[in-house]
């Protein structure tokens, strides 16, 4: 637990860095470099990372994208990502002797998911007066609730919530991911109604039953998206996605929730009005 208490707090401080710089190209570059990571360790762990003509187009995707999604070129995404198609496309063509079609389509649908995802981080950061706590919301929408349920699940667990897929949840840690997430959700909330005001000429009135709703939709979501990347890494064989993060594991294990977390938050708040 020494470990994992220390790389987290590392990488918090790192991450809280990045967030301080959030106006800055500094979070496109952070991003970018994590989209590759999460590609890189997701090819590795399908063996599919020496099919170098294929994952190549993917690699300069994910770099690309952070920097296209908040310029006038984002008008064009969809060309980019038809090129992106198109270039898998023709790699499966050029290499059908050696690239099986569900390598092809895992590398694909990886990089589309990988990709669109994590951009919806920078897309929200540019929402006027709110996006940095939206930018902070969906990373705390994932990360939160992983660790409400690693501190609840340690002290209190006893009944196993998905013992094939990971072994160490448990249903306690799960409820109590949902309650501290919730809560926290609130509580930063709370700080940011009151900060708002004297930091800017903007004030806000915080819904916070829609705020406590928010954080629990987002625990849940989240934990599904840890749970799909633990099962993908059963069925590759592997213990984590990497080793960046000792105690963590690699890119993909820390982002796998943010995967799922970010879009949904985007699209709760599209919806739902949490400021008034």
């Amino acid at each position: 637990m020494g470990t994992r208490i220390i790389s987290g707090a590392i990488g918090a401080v790192i991450a809280a860095l990045v967030i301080w710089l959030h106006d800055t190209l500094v979070l496109n570059f952070a991003l970018a470099a994590i989209i590759l990571l999460m590609l890189y360790e997701l090819f590795k762990a399908a063996r599919c990372i020496k099919l170098r003509l294929t994952c190549l187009p993917c690699f300069v995707y994910g770099a690309a994208m952070p920097f296209v999604v908040t310029t006038e070129a984002a008008k064009y995404k969809f060309v980019f990502d038809l090129l992106l198609v198109f270039l898998v496309m023709f790699s499966f063509v050029a290499l059908h002797n050696s690239v099986k079609y569900y390598r092809m389509f895992f590398i694909l649908g990886s990089t589309i998911l990988v990709v669109n995802s994590m951009t919806t981080l920078i897309i929200m950061n540019e929402i006027p007066v709110h996006g940095l706590m939206y930018l902070i919301m969906g990373l705390c929408g994932a990360w939160l609730a992983d660790t409400g349920a690693y501190f609840s699940g340690t002290f209190f667990g006893k009944h196993k919530l998905c013992p094939e897929v990971s072994p160490k949840k448990t249903i306690e840690g799960f409820a109590g991911g949902l309650i501290v997430t919730g809560g926290l959700f609130m509580l930063i909330n709370f700080i940011y109604e009151k900060l708002l005001p004297k930091l800017t000429d903007y004030a806000v009135d915080v819904t916070y039953w829609k705020v406590f709703l928010l954080g629990v939709v987002l625990a849940v979501i989240g934990t599904i998206g840890d749970l799909s990347a633990s099962v993908l890494k059963r069925q590759c064989g592997i213990k984590d996605y990497g080793n960046i993060m000792p105690g963590h594991g690699g890119a993909m294990d820390r982002f796998d929730s943010v995967l799922f977390v970010a879009p949904c938050l985007l699209a709760f708040i599209s919806i739902v009005n949490i400021y008034n």
